[in-house]
């Protein structure tokens, strides 16, 4: 495992931090992007919003299909990061919404599909080696991403303080292109899952239990989404509080969320996936519970230990619960959970709207309806008895 480690999984984690930053430090100033650089109204807004997302997870859909058919993943993840490379560059100096619309249909969503496709990648790494461990290096490498989104969002601030955009999205652009150049440098192709090893999950066809199961992360995602895009306006005009506790208590939860995924991946080499997906998404329930009865911000703030160990537990080891009911398509399955979070978005914008209209208390009264009814999907969905491949190739033609 060490000499894997070494040799794969730390290239893997130096990709997934360049291409982890890049995201980070453009995706949320997006919309004052598009409002201040591009001088685009609300409309334009909202729709390029919603247009960036459905393209994402459209343009991912597609290529996670394309790459579970023939060893092809190494070229995918080396044309998302060229892609990311070519559309924040471009974005860098283009101000016309049209073009950069289309920028967004195309570059971006194809560089959208490197997250789930270094995922895809990490578990056939993975489970060449242990089986027994992918959901443990998986989680590893899912906090390399939540690292990247600790440090993105203060760059992107220090640099529209002391520059503008166009050095925001070129240092994005010099992000991808280092994660391009890693790829093509530590990281060789690897070989499909050759059919027939998974006990019979070969036809290519999705498991009728994965749509409620996808459904309720959908669910689960959207309260995460909804959380955060309420949570200073709640602080600030329910709580009473400042946009500075607001910041603190967001940053409290992203500092809990790091150590508790890589215990939760430590975790899952000795307990059930499934089981620990429900001890997460009963702490998002509480969570959701307890912050839609808040009276002061403390309240809220010690309210985070559940809601990191809610996004710990969905996010660090969702993946490799996905992956495992679909073991021979591990692009399908990836990407089949990551685009949750755009779904997530989507689901959360009109609402935020309600929110807005009524009260910013009752963002969370409604999330708690939506992880009660995401923790029921996934409870009463179980996965195919069979979900774990028998055997799966080796990476190349290489000795580990």
């Amino acid at each position: 495992m060490t000499r894997l480690l070494s040799r794969r999984l730390l290239p893997l984690g130096f990709m997934f931090l360049a291409s982890g930053i890049a995201t980070a430090v453009v995706g949320p100033f997006l919309g004052l992007f598009l409002s201040t650089a591009v001088h685009a109204g609300p409309v334009q807004v909202s729709a390029f919003l919603i247009v960036a997302s459905l393209s994402g997870v459209a343009m991912s859909q597609a290529l996670a299909r394309i790459s579970d058919r023939r060893p092809m993943r190494r070229t995918l993840l080396l044309a998302a990061a060229l892609a990311g490379c070519a559309g924040t560059g471009l974005t860098s100096v283009v101000r016309n919404y049209w073009i950069l619309l289309a920028l967004t249909v195309t570059a971006t969503a194809v560089a959208g599909s490197l997250y789930p496709q270094s995922f895809a990648y990490a578990r056939q790494v993975l489970t060449s080696d242990d089986p027994a461990r992918a959901a443990m290096g998986i989680s590893a490498l899912r906090t390399v991403f939540s690292i990247a989104w600790v440090g993105g969002p203060p760059l992107a601030a220090i640099l529209l303080d002391r520059t503008d955009f166009r050095y925001v999205y070129g240092t994005a652009a010099v992000l991808y292109l280092i994660a391009a150049l890693i790829t093509t440098r530590w990281l060789p192709e690897i070989e499909a899952p050759a059919p027939g090893s998974s006990g019979g999950l070969d036809d290519g066809r999705t498991p009728r239990a994965m749509y409620p199961i996808i459904g309720g992360f959908v669910l689960l995602t959207t309260t995460m989404v909804l959380g955060v895009q309420a949570m200073s306006l709640f602080v600030s005009e329910d709580l009473h509080g400042t946009v500075g506790d607001s910041g603190l208590v967001l940053g409290l939860c992203a500092a809990l969320e790091i150590p508790l995924m890589l215990g939760f991946g430590a975790l899952s080499t000795r307990m059930p996936l499934r089981r620990l997906i429900l001890f997460g998404a009963v702490c998002g329930v509480a969570y959701q519970a307890l912050a839609a009865t808040a009276q002061a911000t403390w309240m809220l703030a010690a309210a985070q230990v559940l809601n990191a160990m809610f996004i710990a537990a969905n996010s660090g080891l969702g993946i490799s619960y996905v992956q495992d009911m679909m073991p021979l398509h591990p692009g399908r399955a990836t990407t089949l959970f990551t685009n949750t979070f755009p779904l997530g978005q989507i689901l959360a914008a009109p609402l935020f709207g309600v929110a807005q209209e009524f009260d910013y208390r009752l963002a969370y009264v409604m999330n708690l309806g939506l992880a009660v009814l995401g923790l029921f999907l996934l409870l009463v969905a179980k996965p195919p008895a069979r979900t774990v491949p028998e055997q799966v190739p080796r990476i190349g033609a290489e000795k580990m």
